[in-house]
């Protein structure tokens, strides 16, 4: 039991993690090329911002998910 419980808060502590880094990623390419994007009534570095941070945490959470599981299966 505990290590399951071990093995949810690793993902979604990685999930954080990648989607911390996606959202400055998004954030530095919003203010450089993305000056017109509207996403959920914000524009431009805000809005790249969010949609990193969003894309991030997925990444984040199916690539530990998947690496963890992987390995505990091993």
């Amino acid at each position: 039991m505990a290590k399951r419980v071990l093995h949810i808060t690793s993902v979604i502590v990685i999930g954080f993690v990648f989607g911390i880094i996606g959202l400055f990623i998004g954030v530095q390419l919003g203010g450089n090329f993305a000056t017109q994007f509207v996403f959920n009534g914000v524009q431009g570095y805000e809005a790249t911002g969010q949609i990193g941070f969003i894309l991030g945490a997925l990444i984040g959470l199916i690539s530990s998910w998947w690496f963890l599981s992987k390995r505990k299966s091993s």
